[in-house]
């Protein structure tokens, strides 16, 4: 059930004749007691940061089939593999400083602040706009037009 065989409890248990129950049991105990053994690893989610380290350095310049046969024979996955090297890499990036943090926060509450601006600016505008096409609308309907009162001035004489 441990590395290297990595035997599936199911197919075990099937093969012997053992609950699979009992298998599990077994198996949790002895990675319990066990530790990790040269040449052997503990379960991926167990592996010190070291231990990951060393695995990331160890497989860097592997290609995929060489990383999927050393997976197996550590019992692990590629893609832990993976995660753990973009981990390490995210940490290596050099932390925030305070002052950065809060120049950064105070960035972006002045974007928000600029952003109410200008959006109850663009409602003032398109109120503007509105009024001045409602104004020339009432203009047309309320005023004659020129033909009319030159022709209205004619009759009164």
């Amino acid at each position: 059930m441990l590395p290297p065989q990595n035997a599936s409890v199911p197919a075990l248990s099937e093969e012997t004749g053992i609950p699979k129950d009992t298998l599990y049991g077994w198996r949790i105990q002895a990675r319990g007691r066990a530790g990790v053994a040269p040449g052997q690893l503990q379960p991926g989610g167990a592996l010190s940061s070291a231990e990951k380290f060393a695995i990331v350095l160890e497989t860097a310049s592997f290609n995929e089939l060489e990383l999927g046969e050393y997976c197996r024979r550590k019992g692990l996955y590629p893609e832990q593999v993976a995660h753990w090297k973009d981990a390490f890499i995210q940490g290596a990036s050099p932390a925030v400083s305070r002052a950065e943090r809060e120049q950064m926060q105070q960035q972006a509450r002045t974007i928000k602040q600029l952003q109410s601006e200008l959006h109850r600016k663009d409602r003032a505008l398109a109120e503007a706009a509105a009024l001045l096409v409602l104004e020339k609308k009432v203009q047309a309907l309320w005023t004659e037009p020129e033909d009319e009162k030159s022709h209205s001035r004619s009759a009164k004489k």
